[in-house]
C-alpha cells in the first residue's frame, strides 16, 4: 500500500482511539482531553514508520538471518559500468493520476497558507499600531486601536494585546478574570500548540478529521483555562459577564494561534462556568488506561523495528566453519579496466579478478554495488581493484548440494573473508523505497524452458551449459542457457535506477536471449571526454528500454514502493598484502 495512504489510515485510527478515550474521560479536567487531542494532531506529523525506523537502529543481536536473494555468479565482459557516484535516478513513465493529485494538493496547501498569512498580517498590523500599556502582570501588554478581543500574540515572546477602551467597559473584577484567562494561555504555550496544528491542517487540508481535531483542541483549551480561572477563586458570575462583554464589544481573533477568550461553543462554556460542575481527579484505573495507551502507541512500532531489523555483521561468529580454508587477497595494480569478473569454481573455490571491493561486497550480500540498497563506505571501495582466490576446506561443501545451494554457502564464506581481511562491518535495515516489480504480463510468459533441470546442473565452470550464469550487459543484452527469472532480475539491477523485485512466482530454469537496452541513468564522463562509439550505440533512441526487454519475455516491470533490505557499510579497511 502507498505509504501516504498507510500514514493516513493509521493517523485516522489513532484519532478514533483518542476520541474513545476522551469520551471515557469526559468527567475529568479539560486539560487531560486537550493533551489527548494534541497527541492525535501530532500523530499526523509522526508516521509509525519513523518509530519503526528508530527501533531498527537498536542493535539487540549480533547476527541476522541470511536471506536468499539470487545474484549473478559470473559476468564475462560486461558493458562499461557507471561510476558509483554518478547514479542519478531517472523518472519512469507513470500515470498522470499522481501528478494531478499532487497539483491539487499544492493548490489546497497554498490556499490554506494564503488565508492564514492574510489573517496573520491583520493581527501583525494591530500589534504595530498598538502602544505599551502598564499593567501589573508578568507579560508585556499592548493597547491596540483595532476592535479585537484580548489575546496573546506570539510564540517565543508573547504579547498580550488589549483593545483600547477595555478598561472602561469592564469592571475591575471582570478585567482581572479576563487577564487571568490570558495568562493561563501564555503559561500553557497554547499558541505553540495551535501553530503546530495549523501546520497539520495545511499539510492535510483534504482530511476533514484534522479540522474536527482543531475544533476539539480549541474547545478543550478554553475549558481548561476556564477551569483554572475558576479554581483560583474567580466568581462565576463576574467571569461569565466579563466574557459576554468582550463578545459584545469586540471581534474574535481570526487566528487560532492568537489565544483569545471567546473561542469554542460560547453558550456551552457559559453554562459550564455558571454551574461550575465538579471535576474528579484521574483514578488509578484511568491513569493505567492512559499509560497503557501511550505505551502501545509509541512502544509497539519501536518494538516492531527492533524485532524486524537487527544488525548484520559480515562474519558469523556462531558458524566458524563457514569460512574459506585458504585465501589470497592482492591489490590489482594493472590499468586494465574491462577484463574483470568473478566465478565460483568446483571444489569450493572462489575467484575474483580485477574487481572493486564494492562489487565483492555486493556479491556477498546479493545487491548491486550501485543500487540504493547498498550505501556507506569510503570512496576507495569503488576504485581500488583486487584479485581474490579462496578455497574452502575439503569437507566444507557437502556432496549432493545443488549448484545454487553450494554457491549460496560460499557467499557466506565470502562474508567471513570480508570481515577477516577487510574488517568489514555491515548492518541490514528494512526501508520502503521506490522499486520496480517484475510480474507476469497479461498474456503470460514467453520464456523457453532450459534443456536441463536444477538437479542436473554441471559443476564445472568449463561446461558450455552452466546454470545461473548470464553473460552480456546493458549494451549486449542478457544471454543465459539455464537461468531463473530471479537471476535475470538480479543481473539487470546492476543498470537499473532503483531496486528490482521478482514477483512473477515463476520457478525453474529458462533460456534467455535479449537485445541490449538503453541506459536508465546517465553516465558521467570526465570533463572534455567525447562519447565513444559504444556510448553512442547504447544511447541510440531506437534502442529498446529495459521495460521493453521484459515485455518481450512476457513479463512486466512496474513502478511501486515496497520494503526492501538495505545494507549500510559501517566500517571497512584496506587489507594487508599476503
Amino acid at each position: 500500500m502507498n505509504p501516504v495512504a498507510n500514514h493516513l489510515w493509521q493517523s485516522t485510527l489513532f484519532a478514533a482511539a483518542v476520541g474513545l478515550l476522551s469520551l471515557a474521560l469526559r468527567k475529568q479536567r479539560a486539560q487531560v482531553r486537550y493533551a489527548l487531542w494534541l497527541a492525535a494532531s501530532l500523530k499526523f506529523l509522526l508516521p509509525f514508520a519513523f518509530l519503526v525506523s528508530m527501533g531498527s537502529q537498536i542493535q539487540w543481536r549480533t547476527e541476522a538471518p541470511v536471506t536468499r536473494s539470487p545474484f549473478p555468479i559470473a559476468m564475462e565482459q560486461i558493458s562499461q559500468p557507471f561510476a558509483r557516484s554518478a547514479t542519478i535516478p531517472a523518472v519512469p513513465a507513470a500515470s498522470l493520476v499522481p501528478t494531478v493529485m499532487l497539483g491539487v494538493w499544492i493548490l489546497g496547501f497554498t490556499a490554506v497558507v494564503f488565508v492564514w498569512l492574510k489573517r496573520w498580517r491583520h493581527i501583525r498590523a494591530a500589534v504595530h499600531a498598538a502602544s505599551p500599556l502598564q499593567l501589573n502582570i508578568p507579560l508585556k501588554v499592548m493597547s491596540s486601536p483595532m476592535p479585537l478581543e484580548p489575546g496573546v500574540f506570539g510564540i517565543l515572546k508573547p504579547v498580550l494585546l488589549l483593545p483600547e477602551g477595555i478598561l472602561e467597559r469592564l469592571s475591575p473584577a471582570q478585567l482581572q478574570a479576563i487577564l487571568a484567562h490570558e495568562l493561563c494561555h501564555a503559561r500553557r504555550r497554547d499558541n505553540l500548540a495551535a501553530a503546530v496544528h495549523m501546520t497539520v491542517e495545511a499539510l492535510f487540508w483534504f482530511h476533514p478529521l484534522v479540522w474536527w481535531i482543531g475544533s476539539r483542541l480549541l474547545e478543550e483549551r478554553e475549558r481548561a483555562c476556564d477551569e483554572e480561572v475558576l479554581g483560583n477563586t474567580a466568581e462565576p458570575e463576574v467571569y461569565a459577564e466579563g466574557i459576554l462583554n468582550v463578545c459584545k464589544f469586540y471581534l474574535a481573533s481570526p487566528l487560532r494561534c492568537v489565544s483569545g477568550v471567546t473561542g469554542s461553543n460560547l453558550k456551552k462554556r457559559i453554562e459550564e462556568i455558571m454551574t461550575r460542575r465538579a471535576l474528579s481527579n484521574l483514578s488509578p484505573g484511568k491513569k493505567i488506561l492512559l499509560a497503557g495507551a501511550a505505551t502501545l502507541a509509541i512502544g509497539m512500532p519501536i518494538a516492531i523495528g527492533i524485532l524486524n531489523a537487527p544488525p548484520v555483521r559480515a562474519q558469523s561468529d556462531s558458524a566458524p566453519h563457514l569460512a574459506f580454508e585458504v585465501a589470497s587477497v592482492k591489490l590489482n595494480k594493472s590499468s586494465e579496466s574491462r577484463n574483470w569478473g568473478f566465478d565460483y569454481l568446483p571444489g569450493g573455490r572462489f575467484k575474483a579478478t580485477n574487481l572493486s571491493l564494492d562489487w565483492i561486497i555486493g556479491e556477498a550480500y546479493h545487491v548491486s554495488p550501485w543500487s540504493a540498497r547498498l550505501s556507506g563506505g569510503p570512496e576507495w571501495i569503488g576504485s581500488d581493484r583486487y584479485d581474490i582466490e579462496a578455497t574452502a576446506a575439503p569437507d566444507a561443501i557437502s556432496q549432493g548440494l545443488s549448484v545454487k545451494a553450494r554457491e549460496d554457502k560460499m557467499r557466506l564464506m565470502l562474508r567471513t573473508l570480508l570481515a577477516d581481511r577487510f574488517k568489514l562491518v555491515i548492518r541490514r535495515e528494512s526501508k520502503e523505497l521506490p522499486v520496480y516489480t517484475v510480474v507476469v504480463a497479461k498474456n503470460g510468459p514467453k520464456l523457453q524452458r532450459a534443456k536441463i533441470e536444477e538437479k542436473d546442473c554441471p559443476e564445472s565452470s568449463s561446461s558450455e551449459l552452466r546454470c545461473h550464469v548470464i553473460n552480456g550487459g546493458m549494451g549486449r543484452g542478457m544471454h543465459g542457457k539455464a537461468v531463473q527469472v530471479s537471476d535475470m532480475v538480479s543481473f539487470v539491477e546492476n543498470w537499473s535506477d532503483r531496486p528490482i523485485v521478482d514477483k512473477t512466482g515463476l520457478t525453474g530454469l529458462f533460456v534467455v536471449e535479449t537485445d541490449g537496452w538503453a541506459p536508465m541513468r546517465p553516465r558521467v564522463r570526465p570533463p572534455g571526454e567525447e562519447p565513444t562509439a559504444e556510448d553512442k550505440a547504447i544511447t541510440d533512441p531506437i534502442r529498446p528500454t529495459l521495460f521493453t526487454i521484459f515485455d518481450r519475455l512476457g513479463l512486466k516491470m512496474e513502478s511501486q514502493k515496497a520494503p526492501v533490505d538495505v545494507f549500510v557499510i559501517d566500517h571497512v579497511e584496506k587489507p594487508s598484502e599476503n
